[in-house]
């Protein structure tokens, strides 16, 4: 409470300062005077300090300013006429003493600065700073700076959601003509107070990036605060081969104002538009989403009709186009799978990886090819001396989660001429030779550490054993094949594919900045057997690379994923990695 008199210069008779001043010159008048006797003499003492119609604002009637689009003396004139009053000199009319005493239009402009949070507390001051509260300016700048709702709830268009999922035609059969009631939340009704309060707010733990359980192939979740809504748009990767088109979305949720001071959860999969569902916060970093019609979800003509449909959207083709056996019953399996879920998903929350300084290009979110599997989603992070690629989307054979690259920095490479890398011996030579030098380091140094272990069991090791694997340390370096120049490596090197290495997209860059001996994963149906194999990592430009499979014989070609993804930024790299790890846990 004494916090509260400070700031509105009251004291336990809940007046504002400005009364008491009033009632100390009046002493012979009755200290209980009444509302239209203290804003008649509120209007007087705006009016002696220029806050009216002389300022080019227009007249104010009330402590209350009006929101709507002509604020402008909230942030011009206004502002102009509050640091005259500041300036007067003691002739004039005395200081202000608290907050208070400031003019309503400076008062929204500070309490505008605030979190939407502390405004409930703000408005438990006094009876002025409750009113200044529920300014509409004030709810429409927190809405616009805490969740990036940027236009006037009044005009604009509702921006991700087509006309189909905007309208339900509704049929009266005593009338029998077609009639469309409008989805769209009242806007002659709704203000953005109510919007804070009673949607973004609730529902802010749900933006950003999210994985869904769906077993392997796991998937790419985002939610955003779209138009009047808030949606969970399902990022596709592009059509195979095409890597570098851009994403696909589809909306799987969205959360609405359907009335004033409710919010409505809505399912948007299926093709009979939007129907009821429901969201659940499970534990921190994960919810669940709950389909409440799932025969939305079914299309008259059964099965049959729904993976045809499934198979264009997913693959932009029918079966009858994809001749490949094997890649067929790869996409069967997939729709089976995947369509048992029905929108009833549990998701985790996931980060974009930290930029650190000396990356060797941005990390993010890159598009790559899979072979049978078709275009997957990978996160490309750095770690010291190690570049990983972690599957955000997988397959039956390495699932979303897992490591699919891992890329030793400390080990640049060369390549030969046109020739000789057409040469896949020639390739293989070079890289097998590296692989083969750090398993004998891995071995080495597990020597070293076996050894050094047992000499502190026995306490009898001393400094000769010290002295002795610090040889052998420096015997293995000496022994290390040397692939390129590091203290002057080529900005830009020719690069073309060995004859016999698939690549599902041919239309790959023909030269490249560097190159480092990498491995990747690769495993059995049911990630039975999973081993790192070698590889070569080939960075194109900020924006793409590839790998080069040796022992499949296969190019994979990743494009960045260049969309704007916001509240997605990890906290810090521990988080990262601990998320990461997890990550991995999920699919083991």
């Amino acid at each position: 409470m004494a916090v509260c008199a400070r700031l509105c210069g009251v004291g336990q008779s809940r007046r504002c300062r400005r009364r008491q001043r009033q009632n100390q010159q009046d002493q012979g008048s009755d200290s209980e005077m009444d509302e239209d006797e203290e804003e008649r003499i509120v209007g007087h003492r705006q009016a002696d300090v220029g806050v009216g119609g002389g300022g080019g604002c227009g007249g104010l009637e009330s402590d209350v300013p009006t929101a709507g689009p002509s604020d402008a003396c909230e942030y011009g004139s206004g502002h102009a006429s509050s640091i005259s009053f500041l300036d007067r000199t003691s002739t004039g009319p005395p200081h202000p003493q608290s907050l208070a005493d400031l003019p309503p239009e400076l008062l929204v402009e500070i309490l505008s600065l605030l979190p939407g949070t502390a405004l409930p507390n703000v408005a438990l001051v006094c009876k002025k700073f409750r009113q200044i509260v529920n300014t509409e300016t004030i709810w429409r700048r927190r809405c616009t700076e805490e969740f990036g709702m940027k236009d006037d709830l009044r005009k604009m268009e509702v921006g991700g959601v087509s006309s189909r999922d905007l309208y339900v035609k509704r049929v009266n059969p005593r009338v029998k003509s077609g009639r469309f009631m409008k989805l769209l939340p009242d806007y002659e009704h709704m203000d953005y107070r109510d919007i804070y309060t009673h949607l973004l707010h609730p529902y802010r733990h749900i933006l950003g990036l999210w994985q869904p359980d769906i077993g392997p192939y796991g998937g790419l979740l985002n939610v955003v605060v779209d138009g009047l809504f808030i949606i969970g748009w399902m990022y596709l990767p592009p059509h195979d081969p095409r890597v570098e088109d851009p994403m696909r979305r589809r909306p799987l949720f969205r959360i609405h104002m359907w009335e004033s001071q409710k919010a409505t959860v809505e399912c948007m999969y299926g093709h009979k538009g939007p129907h009821k569902g429901d969201i659940q916060t499970v534990k921190k970093d994960e919810f669940s989403t709950k389909c409440n019609q799932t025969d939305h979800h079914r299309m008259p003509g059964g099965r049959q009709e729904e993976f045809r449909t499934w198979l264009e959207e997913e693959w932009g083709r029918t079966l009858e186009e994809i001749f490949h056996e094997h890649m067929q019953e790869l996409i069967l399996m997939k729709f089976i799978y995947t369509s048992q879920y029905d929108n009833c998903l549990t998701y985790r929350r996931i980060y974009l990886p930290p930029v650190m300084p000396s990356d060797l290009l941005q990390p993010g979110l890159f598009k790559g090819t899979y072979g049978s599997h078709g275009l997957e989603i990978v996160m490309l992070s750095f770690h010291e001396t190690s570049a990983r690629a972690t599957k955000l989307t997988g397959d039956p054979n390495v699932p979303a989660g897992q490591l699919t690259l891992d890329v030793d920095l400390s080990r640049p490479m060369v390549l030969p001429d046109l020739e000789q890398q057409r040469n896949i011996e020639e390739l293989s030579r070079l890289v097998l030779g590296v692989h083969e030098q750090v398993q004998r380091e891995a071995q080495q140094q597990a020597k070293s550490n076996s050894a050094t272990a047992r000499g502190a069991a026995e306490g009898a090791c001393g400094g000769d054993c010290a002295a002795e694997g610090a040889e052998a340390d420096l015997d293995a370096l000496s022994d290390r094949p040397v692939f390129s120049n590091t203290n002057n490596p080529p900005e830009a090197q020719p690069f073309v594919l060995p004859l016999g290495v698939m690549a599902r997209n041919e239309v790959y860059p023909r030269t490249c900045r560097k190159c480092f001996y990498g491995t990747g994963l690769i495993a059995g149906h049911g990630f039975t057997s999973p081993e790192r194999t070698p590889g070569l990592f080939v960075l194109f430009d900020e924006d793409r690379f590839g790998f080069i499979w040796l022992e499949l014989k296969s190019f994979s070609l990743y494009s960045r994923l260049t969309d704007q993804l916001a509240h997605a930024h990890a906290p810090n790299m521990e988080r990262f990695e601990a998320m990461l790890r997890n990550m991995q846990s999920w699919t083991s």
